[in-house]
């Protein structure tokens, strides 16, 4: 297939499919939020609404398409990237204003999140020794179900926010915000390094504009994906540049798996970038680097292979044993369409027009995410799950005709604005 247009209908139908299947069958799929209130494949309900950041996130978006391409083609690099952080900022503040200082505040504080947990933890050690223990379902006080579904990297960032004096729901989700808006800048580096800077130059404004931005502000999953774009970035240049950078690679790229135990399929990404290098000298450096990073938790008590053993049997007690299959494996494409944007997958019908470095790129996360989707541990909720891979394939927005592009810069603006104000998503 080799039409954009067949790509993007293509993708639109697949996610249209995800929403009205359940809806007129009745079909019970076990979303976050019951029908009938639940949006299935959402985790979250229909709001149509509007707020106060509806203004600034429409003006962001018109700036973006008025004046991105051409900004980007004229701004020098180190500029670029810093109008590429201060702009996806303002696309991620304005995206969560749409609920009010809520929309900031409102999603660490819940009980199943991260941040309560840690402020609780008052002695890391003993936290680490015990962490096992209170991850099945069965356990009298076991943890909370993010806490619980992750290694304990991700509690351990909150304990050091609350150690620091930003623990607070509006701090701490002021910091992941601004840590999720570093992703942009840390594609294009990426970019740069594998001589692919053109690339994304032209990209740039869809990586901004991206429908992303609804669940990287404050979204714990934002700080995994920043973790993961700036390992890459690392590697690129420790392929590139230096081999000094396989210790910030491996450091970074190793910390993932602490953060997430399905994040050890941003392996995939950290190949397509040596790939697109034509350079393998990183990869025993950086990957013995990496490996040491979880085995450092291990005098603490923490083992990393026995934690995802135990997880494994508490994700399929919970509810991820109702929800079918039969729907999930397709539904949570359709996710990935909706949250990437129906644009690259009209990119992706053209792949083979993308120049080596992002051809790589977008291969490999779409490897992760297939192999994910497989495996049947990302059963719904991908729309958070999924964003380490996300600005990755973003760059199939570069193999569309030129003529397509404005248009479809456009189309991805208001495709965000439209969820951003339909959809209340429960992350």
């Amino acid at each position: 297939m080799r039409s954009p247009g067949l790509g993007l209908v293509a993708g639109l139908l697949l996610v249209a499919a995800a929403v009205l299947v359940p809806r007129l069958s009745g079909w019970e799929v076990h979303s976050r939020f019951s029908a009938p209130h639940g949006f299935p494949p959402w985790q979250g309900w229909l709001d149509p609404r509007v707020g106060p950041g509806t203004l600034p996130s429409v003006l962001v978006a018109a700036t973006v398409v008025a004046c991105g391409s051409t900004l980007a083609r004229r701004l020098s690099f180190a500029w670029l990237a810093i109008a590429a952080f201060l702009t996806s900022l303002a696309w991620l503040v304005s995206l969560a204003l749409i609920d009010g200082t809520a929309g900031v505040s409102g999603v660490l504080g819940v009980p199943n999140e991260y941040l309560g947990t840690a402020r609780s933890v008052h002695d890391v050690p003993a936290f680490l020794d015990g962490f096992v223990d209170r991850v099945p379902l069965h356990a009298a006080d076991n943890w909370p179900v993010h806490v619980s579904g992750h290694p304990p990297g991700m509690t351990l960032f909150f304990v050091a926010l609350a150690r620091t004096g930003l623990g607070g729901d509006l701090a701490a989700g002021l910091v992941v915000t601004v840590l999720a808006a570093t992703i942009v800048p840390a594609v294009l580096v990426t970019l740069r390094a594998l001589d692919a800077e053109e690339v994304g130059r032209r990209v740039v404004p869809f990586l901004v504009l991206t429908p992303a931005a609804l669940l990287l502000a404050v979204s714990a999953d934002a700080v995994m994906a920043t973790v993961a774009a700036w390992g890459l970035a690392a590697l690129a240049l420790a392929a590139t540049r230096s081999l000094w950078w396989c210790l910030p690679a491996g450091l970074l790229l190793g910390g993932l798996v602490l953060l997430s135990y399905g994040l050890g399929l941003a392996g995939c990404l950290a190949l397509a970038v040596l790939v697109a290098a034509r350079s393998w000298r990183p990869l025993l450096p950086t990957a013995l680097v990496a490996l040491a990073v979880p085995l450092s938790l291990a005098p603490f008590g923490y083992w990393w292979p026995e934690g995802f053993t135990v997880l494994r049997e508490r994700y399929w007690d919970g509810v991820a044993s109702l929800r079918p299959a039969s729907y999930w494996l397709w539904a949570d494409l359709a996710l990935l369409v909706a949250t990437v944007g129906p644009w690259a997958s009209a990119g992706l019908s053209r792949l083979r027009d993308l120049p080596r470095a992002p051809l790589a790129l977008v291969v490999g996360a779409l490897v992760a995410v297939l192999v994910a989707d497989l495996s049947l541990m990302s059963k719904a909720e991908v729309e958070r799950i999924w964003l380490p891979f996300m600005p990755w394939l973003t760059l199939a927005a570069d193999a569309l005709p030129r003529a397509w592009r404005r248009p479809a810069l456009i189309g991805q603006a208001c495709w965000t604005l439209l969820v951003a104000h339909l959809l209340f998503l429960g992350w």
